[in-house]
C-alpha cells in the first residue's frame, strides 16, 4: 500500500506546482489571519485529486474530512507561503499519509526548486531518488541548525539559519545538510506547529535516521486540526538530547 500511494502523491505536488505557477495574486485570501491567496488556490488543487482516491483529508486550509478508504492525507498546500508570497524559493508541498498504523507514505517538494523528497514506512528516505541519511554531529558544539522563531537564550549550536518552512527545515536535517532543528515559537503554550506543517518530514527523517521528538514529549502523530506541537530535530540521539536541553 505505501507504494501504491507514492504515485498519487507526486500527482498532486505536480497538479499544485501547475496551479502555483498560474497565481497572480500574491496577497491575503481575506478568509482568515496568515492565510494568501495562494494557499486556497493550492488547497483547491489538491483536494479533487485526494477525494477522487477515497482519502480522508486533514488540510491546514480546511477542516477535516472523512473518507472511504481508512486513510487520511495530512497535507499542507504550500508550507512557506509567506516565502512564496515575497518570492523566497523556500516553499513547498508537504503531504503524508496515515494508516491505522500511523505515517505510512510521505512527499515533500519544494516548489521553486523542483527538489523532492519522500519516503515510506520500512523503505528509507530519499531525495529526488537517492537515499539519505543524516549527518553523525554528536556535538551541537559543532552542530548547524534550522531555528523557527526566536530562541528564548543561547543554545550552544555553531550557527543558526532562519528558512521559514519547516518540511523543507526537517527534510535538511534528514539528508545531513543540517545537523538539527529547533522550534523557539512561543505564541502559545502548546507550540505553533500544526500537524501538516511536520508529519511528512517526520517520516522523512525518521525513515533516513534522523532523531524527531515534541519538546514536551507529546506524541507528534495526531489528526486533531487545532492542536499544536513544538517538533526538535537532532542527526543523532546524542545532539537531540542537547538540543532538548538548551530549548527547556
Amino acid at each position: 500500500m505505501n507504494l501504491d500511494r507514492l504515485p498519487l502523491l507526486h500527482e498532486v505536488a505536480d497538479a499544485v506546482g501547475a496551479a502555483f505557477a498560474a497565481v497572480h495574486d500574491f496577497g491575503p485570501s481575506g478568509n482568515r489571519d496568515g492565510q494568501y491567496a495562494l494557499d486556497v488556490v493550492a488547497n483547491d488543487t489538491a483536494l479533487p485529486l485526494l477525494r477522487a482516491a477515497g482519502l480522508g483529508v486533514l488540510s491546514e486550509e480546511s477542516e477535516f474530512e472523512p473518507g472511504a478508504t481508512g486513510e487520511v492525507m495530512v497535507i499542507d498546500p504550500i508550507d512557506g507561503s509567506t516565502n512564496a508570497s515575497r518570492g523566497l524559493p523556500w516553499f513547498a508541498t508537504a503531504m503524508c499519509v496515515v494508516d491505522v498504523d500511523g505515517p505510512s507514505v510521505a512527499l515533500v517538494v519544494n516548489q521553486a526548486s523542483g527538489d523532492r523528497f519522500w519516503a515510506t514506512r520500512g523503505g528509507g528516505a530519499f531525495r529526488n531518488g537517492v537515499r539519505i541519511a543524516p549527518s553523525s554531529c554528536t556535538d551541537i558544539a559543532d552542530s548547524i541548525v534550522a531555528l523557527n522563531g526566536i530562541p528564548p537564550r543561547p543554545l550552544g549550536y555553531r550557527q543558526s539559519r532562519v528558512y521559514g518552512a519547516v518540511a523543507l527545515d526537517l527534510c535538511m536535517v534528514a539528508c545531513g545538510v543540517l545537523d538539527g532543528y529547533v522550534d523557539c515559537d512561543d505564541r502559545s503554550a502548546e507550540g505553533a506547529h500544526g500537524v501538516w506543517d511536520y508529519l511528512a518530514s517526520l517520516l522523512i527523517c525518521r525513515e533516513a535516521g534522523a532523531s524527531i521528538v515534541d519538546l514536551q514529549g507529546r506524541d507528534l502523530v495526531h489528526l486533531v486540526h487545532d492542536d499544536r506541537r513544538t517538533p526538535v530535530a537532532a542527526a543523532t540521539p546524542e545532539l537531540l538530547e542537547a538540543l532538548l536541553e538548551a530549548r527547556r
